[in-house]
């Protein structure tokens, strides 16, 4: 799969999930639909880091050629999800907003906000 095709594939799953995220973070808690909906959005945030780990840093210092700063990001989804689903389970739901509102910042505020970055393959096509 070209980096082409691997950037439409996350924007793909991130547009989504950023959607979903934020109707979550607005709505009421605790519901079937929330509760639905949260593991859609988690799935999509799993399969959105993935294929992060797949594209290659193109701006600032890389790790092994490919690994740039902005895969920690995709290391915080791996880690957040499952913390937030456990917490979920066992009823912990201060952890569990944390850990979702970590994801959300971190994942989709903070990681889309280098996307635009000069330099970047998402700001090229938007603003050149």
């Amino acid at each position: 799969m070209t980096y082409v095709q691997l950037a439409y594939f996350h924007i793909s799953t991130v547009i989504p999930a950023f959607l979903i995220g934020t109707y979550l973070l607005i709505n009421r808690k605790g519901t079937s639909r929330h509760k639905l909906l949260g593991k859609v959005y988690m799935v999509l945030m799993l399969v959105t880091a993935l294929i992060t780990l797949f594209m290659s840093a193109e701006v600032g210092p890389t790790l092994f050629g490919h690994f740039g700063f902005i895969h920690i990001l995709s290391l915080l989804v791996f880690y957040t999800v499952p913390a937030a689903v456990f917490a979920a389970r066992n009823g912990n739901i201060k952890a569990h907003r944390g850990s979702m509102l970590s994801l959300y910042i971190g994942g989709i505020l903070i990681a889309g906000s280098f996307a635009f970055m000069p330099g970047r393959l998402l700001h090229s096509w938007l603003f050149t």
